[in-house]
């Protein structure tokens, strides 16, 4: 028996305190169906009586998937509602339901109004017994903190919101879904009700798993998954490939196709050579002492340069590809079969700025070229280093620079 401590956060033992239903960790891999079994769970709960359940994921888009899974067994879209339909602060107004939140959504904290987990308890009660469902649940990797990239980190919001939903509701039937789910030790600490520290285990508490696992490395992480499987209490199934063909299909680069290529090469070229003079000139470096004043300032406009340059080949070579893939497809879909496109970038976000920029008549007749030219244009018009810098010796003797601005604040380019 346990009672929960510091707001929630922890448990500890207490003659007094309640017994915690054991969660189940569904770690099917990607297009295994772990949506549509969620659903199939939470209906399963539905059809016994318990008509309140809480549905967290990543994002206020998969709300949309939630709903179109939940009707696929049986449910009814207006089933499921999004916590954001009702003020922090005020009742849930749903006598029953599906609640669905997202894990920002969940750590929400305005002061005298209370927070979204306060609303939450409210709305199920204490002796809640209704699904608790952490949909893409290694958003709650970060609850335990430890030592990152900067140092010593605190425990992450959401994480600390997502353990304490579990230990305020002891009933609760809670299931954890995620993909990665023995992939890293921070995957497991917001699992509280795997059993996998506390009494009767190998672990006093959290911090002692974590750390313990943190050192056996992957091994370590193998055995207990494989000591939750034999448990029952997790599975990790994935899409066979059996029976798979592999077929690459070469596109040869046409002489025109060579040209327009080397010609952008050469445009980047250009650019890289007077991204390093504009550098000088902006007095973020020195090219003849070869010093860095401003390194923040170096460093982000070097990664944008590189980050620009990569997506614009990228789209180029996908463009390129074209004259070879479509006919491919009309050849596929001529037999029968079905064709799956994989894009790794869908440009939206060009395509919403050509939108923008669009009058009214023109909308009505809309006729837009996007091509990766418009990468290289938008890099040169807003990202190309211009703002002026001032040099400064700081308190160790070394040049430094910072943005330069006139009298009334502006900035000087």
């Amino acid at each position: 028996l346990f009672k929960p401590v510091e707001e929630g956060l922890s448990l500890t033992p207490d003659e007094v305190g309640s017994a915690y239903r054991t969660g189940f960790f569904l770690g099917d891999g990607t297009g295994a169906g772990k949506g549509r079994q969620v659903a199939a769970i939470i209906l399963d709960q539905w059809l016994r009586g318990r008509r309140k359940h809480i549905w967290i994921s990543k994002t206020e888009t998969l709300l949309e998937d939630a709903r179109r899974d939940w009707t696929a067994v049986g449910g009814l879209a207006l089933d499921i509602q999004h916590l954001n339909q009702w003020k922090l602060g005020t009742p849930i107004g749903a006598a029953e339901g599906v609640l669905f939140l997202t894990y920002a959504t969940l750590r929400s904290n305005r002061g005298d109004k209370g927070t979204r987990l306060q609303q939450i308890l409210e709305w199920v009660g204490v002796d809640y017994d209704g699904m608790i469902v952490f949909d893409e649940a290694h958003e709650m990797a970060g609850v335990a903190g430890g030592e990152g990239s900067f140092g010593t980190k605190q425990g992450s919001d959401q994480g600390i919101a997502g353990v304490r939903l579990q230990n305020l509701l002891p009933r609760a039937r809670v299931l954890y879904v995620s993909a990665t789910g023995a992939s890293d030790v921070n995957n497991l600490a917001y699992a509280t009700r795997l059993g996998l520290w506390g009494p009767g285990t190998a672990f006093a508490d959290r911090r002692t798993f974590v750390d313990s696992l943190r050192r056996g490395g992957i091994a370590a992480l193998e055995l207990i998954a494989r000591d939750l499987k034999m448990q029952g209490l997790y599975v990790s199934r994935a899409l066979s490939f059996a029976g798979v063909e592999y077929d690459i299909l070469e596109h040869k680069l046409s002489v025109d196709q060579i040209e327009v290529y080397d010609a952008y090469a050469d445009a980047w070229a250009i650019i890289h050579a007077n991204l390093r003079a504009a550098l000088d000139a902006t007095r973020v470096t020195d090219s003849f002492s070869n010093d860095t004043y401003n390194s923040g300032a170096k460093a982000a406009a070097l990664s944008i340069f590189e980050s620009t340059k990569q997506r614009f080949f990228c789209q180029l070579l996908i463009g390129m590809k074209l004259p070879s893939l479509i006919p491919a497809i009309r050849a596929d879909l001529a037999r029968g079969e079905s064709v799956v496109i994989q894009l790794v970038s869908t440009s939206e976000a060009m395509l919403n700025r050509a939108l923008a920029a669009l009058t009214v008549e023109e909308r009505a007749n809309l006729d837009i070229e996007l091509s990766p030219r418009e990468f290289l244009m938008s890099y040169l018009t807003a990202a190309f280093p211009v703002r002026q810098m001032k040099t400064f010796v700081d308190d160790t003797g070394k040049t430094r620079s910072e943005p330069m601005s006139d009298e009334d604040g502006r900035p000087v380019f």
